[in-house]
């Protein structure tokens, strides 16, 4: 039995290797403000867990953590644990994709001392990723995860250590402020049992996401609650968020991002800061290919090229280059056959 579970692991292992080769992260950025961020992060890949912090007991996989707690994981779909089985398999978080979203977060923070976990499975006792003191779960999901989703899910978690290490509980006086300055003082409203929605420590990680998350992690442009009014119209919670997550430096808006990239499909680009105003693409001769129309307004702007040019008529594959007229930079774009 011990065998045949050592051969077990190592076709899971390499198949989640395979995996790991054959899509890559699609997020594309230039000089990320914040690579301090990752500073007292370990990143165990989903290799690196299944191999050196799973175990199987009793017919039970088990993920240990650094300290002795432990979770039963759930292997398959088809357990009842899982009432939605989406593709027929597990999809977890790509190691780069996280390793993005932190380069990519809005201003330099104090290192904080966490390890992130990109699970294989999920656990049965919470199917969703979470986060504690010092530690990050990645849960897997049941159809592939998008960039944006994995962008979102790490930065929100990341705020729920940032509160944990720098605002805990017992830091009366600063929630006391935090809720002042967010309009959250109800009690009877707002409290560790309420609603998922309006809990202050999900508000507080939803604030962090919003604020100093980067341009793929607001892509929904929304936070969880929508009751609460956006965190970048709450009067001083920037500064106080700045503060409390040891920002040394100030939130500013990123440069032009494009995901998928490569990409065979239609593309998107986003950006945080400055107007909305046309975007251009060009190719390797300076040619004017397709000119896109922004989407959105203020904080978070989009635009989307379906790799046709000016006539309608799809692009070849190759590389492609875009930026706006008042970009310093330009971004380079690849299509696929």
């Amino acid at each position: 039995m011990k065998r045949l579970a050592r051969v077990r692991r190592a076709a899971l292992v390499a198949l989640l290797a395979l995996s790991a080769t054959t899509f890559t992260t699609s997020a594309v950025w230039s000089e990320p403000a914040a690579v301090e961020a990752i500073a007292g992060l370990t990143i165990h890949g989903v290799e690196e867990t299944l191999r050196d912090f799973c175990v199987e007991q009793d017919g039970a996989l088990w993920l240990v953590l650094p300290g002795g707690a432990r979770h039963e994981l759930v292997t398959s779909t088809s357990d009842l644990a899982i009432t939605n089985a989406g593709d027929g398999s597990f999809h977890p978080f790509e190691e780069a994709t996280v390793r993005a979203a932190l380069a990519t977060l809005r201003a330099p923070l104090a290192p904080v001392r966490a390890d992130v976990f990109i699970l294989p499975y999920p656990r049965r006792s919470g199917l969703e990723s979470a986060a504690g003191p010092g530690l990050i779960l990645l849960s897997p999901g049941v159809r592939p995860l998008s960039t944006e989703q994995q962008h979102a899910e790490l930065v929100h978690e990341l705020g729920h250590v940032v509160h944990y290490s720098r605002m805990p509980d017992a830091a009366a006086e600063e929630w006391a402020r935090y809720r002042e300055v967010r309009g959250i003082t109800d009690p009877a409203v707002y409290n560790a049992s309420a609603a998922h929605a309006n809990r202050p420590h999900e508000i507080f990680a939803e604030d962090f996401r919003a604020l100093i998350g980067g341009v793929l992690a607001n892509y929904s442009g929304t936070i969880e609650n929508a009751t609460l009014a956006p965190p970048a119209s709450v009067a001083g919670l920037e500064e106080l968020m700045r503060t409390i997550a040891g920002s040394s430096g100030p939130v500013s808006g990123l440069p032009l991002v494009c995901f998928p990239n490569p990409s065979r499909e239609s593309v998107s680009f986003a950006r945080t800061g400055g107007g909305a105003e046309a975007l251009e693409v060009y190719d390797l001769g300076g040619r004017r290919v397709a000119t896109l129309a922004p989407i959105g307004t203020g904080g978070l702007v989009t635009w989307r090229w379906d790799g046709n040019d000016r006539s309608g008529a799809p692009v070849g594959a190759g590389v492609y280059f875009a930026r706006t007229h008042a970009s310093a930079s330009t971004l380079r774009v690849t299509r696929l056959r």
